[in-house]
């Protein structure tokens, strides 16, 4: 792996300059009580029942799970049914708020002096990685460093999909924050040194971050090249600091912490303010989008629906949570923002290319990240061929996608890696 394969997109980042507003909170909020890996939280508030603003309504005893809160004061009008993007099914509370934005009383600002009180302390935020699959933060830093000892915190700001410009405003707006979480988490984690990773097509970022960090020396700023996917955890590891991720590895068995700016961000202002995850920084745009197309910071459960309508794309025939090459696509806009969600993007629906033959020219090759072979790959699903798919180590696919962006014929290859990964037996 002596250079980063991917592709070059175009980025569209209209929104940078976009200053963040505050979203007014709608009538009516749907908060899941599944909104990061692992198991779904317990609802622990019924119907009928008064909730503040950043009150614990969710909460499990499983590890792997983080606690969910309201983002609104208000009654609780209905415990209902909430369908995933994976296809499982979780309960999920519905609000009508009062308008108040009441605070909860119970918040106070968390006491962290070592280890085990930020542990605990981000657990009790409810937070989760703001830039991926939603990876419950207090896992991830949680590691045993006599087992996998970490040198390293790579803190990804690459934000290498088009339109997004969330954790970019992040920075802009909120560098102290940043900063100030960095520093907590290296200083509790032992973490020597840090790496903000931040892409090349962001100079302002750069040029800020990198006055804010002059005179902190375990704080490097790594620029790196604007090529897609440079934020993917694997590929990022690698560029910041030239160590490899092996399958069935994860970055704190090569030493390394990787986070998102955001996150970092949160945390940092949990620890001063005592305040959960209940909102989301996204940005608002897409070729449907006709005006107010920005960065908000919307309340957790807001109907997607009431954000293309402020943003006048009631039209689109494609709505995405994320960005266009590893967003999910969204069956209803009555759909809630959740915590991983970094933008809503709104298209207008072109014409759909027609799938040809395969023409062997090995394009998709020579743009996987990870050096697969999206081909054979292919081949191997066809044939329902396990021990195929295993030899050519589906499962290191990242679903970034890439694949199929520059397949001349049109062929579903990202869509077919990840079934193939679902054919392997689970472990």
């Amino acid at each position: 792996m002596n250079k980063l394969n991917g592709v070059h997109l175009r980025h569209n980042k209209k929104t940078r300059n976009c200053e963040t507003k505050i979203f007014p909170p709608p009538k009516k909020v749907t908060i899941p009580m599944s909104q990061s890996m692992g198991a779904p939280c317990i609802c622990l508030v019924g119907k009928g029942d008064h909730v503040d603003v950043g009150q614990k309504i969710g909460d499990t005893d499983v590890f792997m799970s983080a606690p969910v809160h309201s983002s609104v004061s208000g009654t609780v009008t209905e415990i209902a049914d909430y369908l995933l993007p994976n296809g499982s099914v979780c309960k999920a509370a519905v609000i009508e708020t009062d308008g108040q934005q009441t605070m909860c009383p119970d918040i106070s600002v968390p006491q962290i002096t070592d280890r085990k009180s930020l542990i605990a302390a981000v657990r009790e935020s409810g937070m989760t990685g703001l830039g991926g699959a939603g990876f419950p933060t207090h896992v991830k830093l949680g590691f045993d460093p006599s087992k996998t000892p970490v040198d390293t915190l790579v803190v990804n700001a690459a934000e290498c999909e088009p339109y997004i410009t969330s954790d970019y405003r992040e920075m802009m707006e909120c560098a102290d924050d940043v900063i100030g979480g960095i520093l907590l988490i290296q200083k509790h984690l032992n973490i020597p040194m840090c790496k903000l990773c931040i892409e090349d097509n962001k100079p302002d970022a750069i040029k800020l971050m990198t006055e804010k960090t002059a005179d902190i020396k375990s704080i490097d700023i790594a620029v790196l090249p604007s090529q897609y996917p440079q934020g993917a955890e694997k590929v990022i590891v690698y560029s910041a600091t030239g160590r490899i991720i092996a399958e069935g590895e994860l970055p704190v068995n090569q030493g390394v912490l990787v986070m998102n700016v955001s996150t970092v961000s949160g945390v940092y202002r949990y620890s001063k303010d005592g305040i959960p995850l209940i909102n989301r920084r996204i940005t608002a745009d897409g070729t449907a989008v006709t005006k107010n197309a920005g960065n908000y910071l919307v309340p957790i459960g807001t109907p997607v629906s009431e954000i293309l309508a402020y943003c006048s794309a009631e039209d689109a025939e494609k709505v995405l949570y994320g960005g266009p090459m590893m967003g999910l696509c969204l069956y209803d806009t009555d759909q809630p923002v959740v915590k991983n969600n970094n933008a809503i993007l709104a298209f207008k629906h072109g014409k759909v290319p027609e799938t040809t033959a395969c023409i062997r020219c090995g394009r998709c090759v020579a743009a996987c990240p990870l050096r697969l072979m999206p081909l054979m790959i292919e081949s191997a699903y066809n044939a329902k061929d396990v021990a195929e798919l295993k030899r050519l180590k589906v499962s290191l696919c990242m679903n970034c996608g890439c694949c199929s962006y520059v397949c001349p014929a049109h062929r579903p290859l990202a869509e077919i890696n990840r079934l193939a990964k679902a054919m392997l037996p689970r472990k």
